[in-house]
């Protein structure tokens, strides 16, 4: 700890020292530190995206499910980074918020389809599915109040996962 602390003393920009020292705090238990040792990284260096995806896993091992949701989704989003997106929805559907894990499945779907990934497609179309069924009402995608024809058969193909 001390020698990244030392580093970070000479250049308060080294990115390498701001994330040994968070992962060092994770491993030793102390995630509320870590939390603090990302962000403080993050002020002192915003392009630091790396930071941000390491303090959404603090804080969403803290509880702070919220706060991580928002920090892993600006990580994924602002990066393109699948993975990260993957792990939202599945923190979504951890915490019942299943029109959010819809709404991230169909963000993958979108970019499975753009990048012609046809095994992550077919897994996203599989999942926005069976979301569907789980949201019903609620998403007003496959389930428009409007009887407007158009609307309806934009419902039809939501249902039918994209």
């Amino acid at each position: 700890m001390r020698r990244y602390s030392d580093a970070l003393t000479l250049d308060p920009s080294n990115a390498e020292a701001w994330l040994g020292l968070g992962a060092l705090r994770v491993r030793l238990g102390d995630l509320l530190e870590a939390e603090r040792v990302y962000s403080a990284a993050l002020e002192r260096v915003p392009s630091l995206r790396r930071a941000l995806e390491e303090r959404a896993r603090a804080r969403w091992t803290l509880g702070h499910h919220v706060e991580a949701e928002e920090d892993l989704a600006a990580y994924a989003t602002g990066g393109g980074d699948l993975g990260a997106l993957r792990e939202l929805a599945e923190w979504f559907g951890r915490d019942g918020r299943t029109p959010a894990q819809l709404a991230t499945w169909r963000h993958l779907l979108a970019e499975a389809t753009r990048l012609s990934d046809s095994a992550l497609a077919t897994e996203a179309r599989r999942m926005v599915r069976a979301l569907v069924i789980l949201v019903d009402g609620a998403d007003p995608a496959s389930s428009p109040i409007d009887p407007d024809p158009a609307r309806q058969a934009m419902a039809h193909i939501a249902r039918r996962g994209g």
